[in-house]
């Protein structure tokens, strides 16, 4: 077990399910947790401080430090209240698991405007309301000559990676959080700032309403959330410093660090192309066509295995 004694840790969603999981693990390494959650329903409405301070008063009975904290994530002024919240109350932050998010599921055909709207501020918007605070924070310990060794764990998805059907909303916030990974990687790294994305597979509220996740009668349960805490808590060690702009796929114990957009099928011409040639070089390398191979397809690949829609 990695020590994170002293660390101080801000995990958001953390009232149930993988956000749960993670405070509780966080907290049995060592680190004094901040435990944010909303409350709301699966899809975002309503309010309720009971799941964040259940879970808080679990870590304290287990002989931790915790504070709970209900502040809406896509809120930007709220974030900047969460993030100040671990510093005053525990005089530093080291640790930000962005993890809070909501489902709208719909074909994209009938989608609203408000259903899109809802999921990609609660999911993007709630990873780069709270980083942006945590960043600024770390961003003047660096150039007051701190050592800073700060963490962010961001939250995909096996839908933003690799593409799901009914869920146009929810995998393109899940997508663009991968991205939001690689660059944030980039831009904190001069401030002694890691920044990796997760892309979880287990058994929560949000997974179970669209796809069949029953537990096995017996024996190790693959699909547990604890399964997802053990790459969080190793990611947040010291040793970790240069591990940094990874999405990985983890499905039990196969944690995959994938390679995302890579090179793929080149099609050249030292002189460029006019409209006809170019399809003609296309159907001759694709004369099956061409087509995403689906969520399903891609978790198998990275090492999960199949999962059934409802």
């Amino acid at each position: 077990m990695p020590d994170l004694s002293g660390k101080v840790a801000i995990v958001t969603g953390a009232g149930r399910g993988i956000g749960r999981a993670h405070a509780l693990a966080l907290a049995n390494a060592g680190a004094t947790v901040v435990v944010n959650d909303l409350g709301a329903a699966l899809s975002g409405e309503g309010h309720d401080d009971t799941p964040a301070q259940q879970v808080v008063d679990e870590i304290r009975a287990a002989g931790g430090r915790a504070a709970a904290n209900g502040e809406n994530v896509a809120d930007f002024a709220g974030a900047g209240r969460m993030v100040q919240q671990a510093i005053d109350e525990f005089g530093r932050l080291d640790i930000l698991v962005n993890n809070a998010g909501i489902i709208r599921d719909r074909m994209l055909v009938n989608m609203t405007e408000g259903e899109w709207d809802a999921v990609i501020a609660v999911h993007l918007k709630g990873h780069f309301a709270p980083t942006q605070h945590a960043a600024a924070y770390w961003r003047e310990r660096a150039k007051s000559g701190e050592e800073v060794r700060g963490r962010v764990i961001c939250t995909s998805s096996p839908s933003g990676v690799f593409g799901n059907v009914g869920q146009a909303n929810y995998g393109t916030a899940k997508a663009g959080i991968a991205g939001f990974t690689l660059i944030a990687a980039q831009e904190l790294a001069r401030y002694g700032v890691t920044v990796n994305c997760l892309a979880p597979n287990a058994r929560t509220r949000m997974t179970e309403e669209t796809f069949d996740m029953s537990a096995p009668s017996e024996g190790w349960d693959p699909l547990d959330p604890e399964n997802i805490s053990p790459v969080v808590v190793a990611l947040c060690a010291d040793e970790a410093q240069g591990i940094t702009g990874q999405v990985f796929h983890i499905w039990g114990g196969a944690v995959n660090a994938l390679r995302g957009w890579s090179a793929g099928e080149l099609f050249d011409s030292p002189q460029g192309w006019d409209p006809d040639a170019l399809l003609g070089a296309m159907l001759e390398r694709f004369p099956e066509g061409a087509s995403p191979p689906g969520m399903i397809a891609g978790m198998q690949a990275a090492g999960g295995q199949s999962l059934q829609s409802q």
